[in-house]
């Protein structure tokens, strides 16, 4: 390969609208839209293209460029077409948001879900999906919460290497799967003041710990083909240009084999925002030394591909990191099949495209991931007896998916839609409570009121991020209104981080927090209000009371103060906190250590009983301390879990195998070590259990 033809393997190219004639917006190409080759003549030449983004093409559009680009290239390397699914892809099947499949905890649905976001997207000709999300989310305040899988390493890794399994499927070369890059690397959870792109804070061992946690079994396990660097700095270090974390990290310790895609506009930052790089070709020439192989169109192509070439020339540009990143983008093309089988089969749209499948899979996550937050007097379910229903709030009418997803698309089943077609003979009064007045006197004419309040596109999402976590606008003034009334009130919260209710969570008797469920969303809710679902979410991050008690997150140092001169540190909600409609009971804990030190697993078991009237599932929960260890570590995390079904007066047994890696610290010495000494086990349905028992890891 000439350096030219490299240099072109590591740039994207957006489709719309430089390609196409016809597009709906800024990034979708029309239905009827067709290829531009003139233009593609201009931009491509003979050099061909690394790849295309931006475009969402059919499957017939895809190979028209796929072809052209083939034929027209010198060597004939085929593009790799690149999209957004972060929860699902362009006007296929609408899933929850990430953060509600997190509130599952089943891993085995995240893996269906990426296998059936996979399918839609090759069926349209696109080899490459941006997800899933792996940041550790610890700073509500921050837009992209409602991306991620919560504040958990643990609980987030496994999610993700379920996801991205499920994406991948057994060969990258069936024509149901892609490649999946699991973002943003590293520690992108937990900008500084929650804003989008702002430093963050953290040690060599919170890196390691937490942060590198997360997507450690994605890359180690679940072997993801792609992995898009993040544009923050951690201690004045940009990631984009950090040598450390992709060569030594990810591709050194963990041997990961696919290919770094920079975020868009990190590369760019080195020069303009980091002031780490004195110009345009310096701040490209050090991402790619770092261990970056592909540009996000931060820089115009002939900026980005001559400063390759001229970084090569004046020797400021590793040669054996250009063929690195070359020959990283090339091997990703080559596990995809495109040398062999470039092109799409037209047909396969009509078969996966909103599948049945894949719709039923929408709905079952939407339910799994309804977290009931209080329950006062058991006021839910409600009774289907009900005639007089008050609907009321921003929420009530629309159907909330969050950002990444136009809310067009879809069923868009709203909590209205959803009521009315569960309850047929209902008056169901539906108002948006901008007028508070009309929206009381709606509560006094009702038996019940359903309050459907929280955050809508705008305020959450990408660059979204709140100094408050409140409920925004009037609603807390709507809210206190309508309780104001004394009819039963049901809250039903739809939004993409927590929220700051300390006064809500006194006074409304009932909360349910449906995040942003999909286009069945309305219907999820509906159905687990009147008892047709019973609710098994759990919390994947914390609610705190206010806003001066974060960073507020439930694996914190026991170094970590008691309380404030103005109250205590303990949160609203903890982590993995869910109520259900019955009750369950947690006895019989049990932990033994193998006889030898670094042999086998910890075999942990607990009794998980239904003690209520109804079945239900229960998301049995470990957690873990090491006594007295060489270095501070957190007061308990995460190291099992499992959703358990059972009905009423049936108990199971459940057992954990604790890995001894599980275990291990980030020594002093700056190594991994499983330190001999005593460990406690909690078993619980949420981070404040109590059952407890003891370990010992021999020396």
């Amino acid at each position: 390969m000439t350096v030219k033809e490299k240099a072109r393997q590591l740039d994207m190219y957006a489709g719309v609208p430089d390609l196409v004639d016809q597009a709906l917006d800024k990034t979708h190409a029309a239905q009827n839209a067709k290829f531009q080759t003139h233009t593609a003549e201009k931009l491509f030449g003979t050099l061909g293209v690394g790849s295309i983004h931006d475009l969402y093409p059919s499957a017939e559009l895809s190979n028209q460029m796929q072809q052209w680009i083939i034929a027209h290239s010198r060597l004939g390397i085929p593009a790799l077409f690149i999209e957004e699914g972060l929860h699902g892809y362009s006007d296929g099947t609408v899933f929850p948001a990430p953060i509600n499949l997190a509130a599952t905890w089943n891993p085995a649905l995240a893996g269906h879900t990426g296998a059936a976001i996979a399918s839609e997207m090759r069926a349209a000709g696109v080899d490459m999906v941006l997800a899933p999300v792996l940041d550790v989310a610890r700073e509500p305040r921050w837009g992209r919460v409602e991306e991620d899988f919560g504040e958990d390493p643990y609980l987030t890794g496994q999610l993700g290497l379920a996801y991205v399994e499920g994406a991948q499927g057994e060969s990258l070369r069936s024509d149901h799967s892609v490649i999946a890059v699991p973002k943003h690397f590293v520690g992108h959870g937990s900008p500084e003041s929650g804003l989008n792109t702002s430093p963050v804070h953290i040690g060599e061992r919170e890196l390691r710990s937490v942060m590198l946690k997360s997507f450690e079994p994605a890359i180690r396990q679940g072997h993801a083909m792609g992995v898009m660097a993040a544009y923050h700095e951690i201690d004045g270090a940009p990631v984009i240009s950090d040598p450390d974390l992709m060569n030594s990290v990810l591709r050194g310790e963990w041997g990961f084999q696919g290919f770094v895609l920079s975020d868009l506009g990190a590369i760019r930052r080195l020069w303009e925002d980091h002031h780490t790089a004195a110009n345009a070709k310096d701040a490209i020439v050090q991402a790619i030394n770092a261990g970056v192989d592909m540009q996000f169109y931060d820089f115009s192509h002939d900026e980005f591909q001559n400063a390759i070439v001229s970084g090569l020339q004046d020797h400021t540009l590793s040669p054996v990191a250009l063929d690195r990143a070359v020959s990283s983008v090339l091997r990703a093309k080559f596990a995809l099949g495109l040398f062999e089988h470039p092109y799409t089969d037209t047909s396969m749209t009509a078969r996966v495209k909103r599948s049945k499948e894949h719709l039923a899979l929408s709905l079952q996550s939407a339910r799994e991931s309804m977290t009931l937050l209080k329950n006062d007097s058991h006021l839910l379910p409600l009774s289907k007896a009900l005639k007089r229903i008050a609907l009321i709030g921003p929420n009530a009418a629309v159907a909330r998916y969050g950002d990444y997803e136009d809310e067009k698309n879809g069923l868009h089943i709203s909590i209205a839609d959803g009521l009315r077609t569960l309850l047929p003979n209902a008056a169901i009064a539906v108002e948006d409570g901008a007028d508070v007045q009309k929206a009381v006197r709606d509560a006094r004419d009702a038996e019940v009121v359903i309050l459907a309040l929280g955050e809508y596109q705008g305020i959450s999402g990408e660059s979204f991020d709140r100094q408050s976590l409140d409920l925004p606008g009037s609603q807390e003034q709507l809210l206190e209104a309508i309780v104001a009334t004394g009819k039963p009130v049901v809250l039903v919260l739809e939004n993409g981080r927590p929220l700051t209710i300390p006064w809500t969570a006194e006074h409304v008797p009932a909360i349910l927090e449906a995040w942003y469920p999909g286009e069945f969303g309305g219907q999820a809710v509906a159905e687990t209000i009147f008892g047709d679902s019973n609710p098994s979410g759990k919390l994947t991050i914390t609610f705190p009371k206010s806003i001066g008690q974060l960073p507020s997150f439930y694996n914190f140092h026991p170094s970590k103060t008691d309380k404030y001169v103005d109250g205590d540190r303990k949160p609203l909600f903890p982590f993995g906190y869910g109520l259900s409609f019955t009750s369950f009971r947690y006895d019989n804990l049990s932990a033994v250590a193998p006889a030898q030190a670094k042999d086998g697993d910890v075999a942990v078991t607990v009794t998980v009983a239904n003690t209520g009237t109804v079945e239900g599932d229960e998301i049995a929960q470990l957690y873990l301390h090491h006594d007295v260890s060489s270095v501070e570590v957190p007061d308990r995390a995460l190291a099992g879990f499992a959703r358990v079904h059972l009905k009423p007066g049936e108990s199971k047994r459940i057992e954990f195998a604790v890995k001894q890696s599980d275990l291990a610290v980030w020594s002093r010495n700056h190594q991994w070590v499983v330190e001999p000494g005593t460990y406690t086990v909690f078993a619980g349905g949420s981070s404040d259990a109590t059952l407890a028992t003891k370990f010992t890891i021999p020396r």
